[in-house]
């Protein structure tokens, strides 16, 4: 029975997952779009069916194997990345940045419709934070939150490596790329002992500060 439900929960948060890193990958395939680049779109990737975002080593493998031999204690998954040329785009140095960003600020939009949702619902006395519907909220707004964290730390090959490429000096950011290739180990770190995991929560804990967000008091199917 345990078994039973620990498979439910991951099925359940995998499919929450792979939603919203959908509209994640879709907004960078988007954003290269408008900025001359259609290598997403001829590849099918500009598109919001998870099904073609999800990658059978990074969406499906690697987080089972970390995750067993961690004993469960950390795992790292992604969402297939959508291919882009910066070369095609009308000023590459620049574009790249705005890719970059496009991801992790169509997490940032659904957060705070989910927020607002949340307290809209309650404030009107639909909702409790008690309430189950409120508790999947608050999970779908979570989800949201680790996206936005994770993708924008300056590693490779997550979106802040992006970013930071296009800020940095040409000459930089060329010493930047030759030390990427590494630089996935000390993602694994970060994952490994609990950095990351502080780091969200110091993020979530902001954001339910300054909207004034209650946690929820149901946790049943969590």
């Amino acid at each position: 029975m345990e078994f039973l439900m620990l498979i439910t929960r991951a099925v359940f948060n995998f499919t929450i997952f792979i939603i919203f890193a959908t509209f994640h990958e879709y907004a960078h395939g988007w954003m290269a779009y408008q900025r001359g680049d259609s290598t997403a779109k001829q590849n099918g990737r500009l598109s919001l069916n998870p099904i073609v975002h999800i990658d059978l080593f990074w969406t499906i493998i690697m987080p089972v194997m970390l995750l067993i031999f961690s004993n469960g204690r950390f795992a790292i998954g992604s969402a297939k990345p959508v291919p882009v040329n910066p070369y095609l785009m009308k000023n590459p140095k620049k574009d790249i940045i705005w890719v970059g960003l496009a991801g992790p600020g169509a997490n940032v939009i659904w957060a705070v419709v989910l927020i607002a949702l949340m307290k809209g619902l309650v404030a009107f006395g639909m909702i409790t934070i008690a309430s189950p519907i409120y508790t999947f909220l608050f999970f779908c707004m979570q989800i949201n939150v680790i996206l936005l964290v994770f993708n924008m730390l300056p590693i490779p090959p997550l979106d802040g490596s992006r970013v930071l490429e296009g800020l940095l000096p040409d000459r930089y950011a060329e010493q930047y790329q030759r030390i990427a290739p590494y630089m996935f180990v000390v993602l694994i770190g970060l994952m490994y002992f609990g950095l990351f995991s502080r780091l969200f929560g110091f993020v979530l804990r902001i954001i339910m500060y300054a909207t004034s967000l209650s946690g929820p008091r149901y946790y049943g199917w969590l």
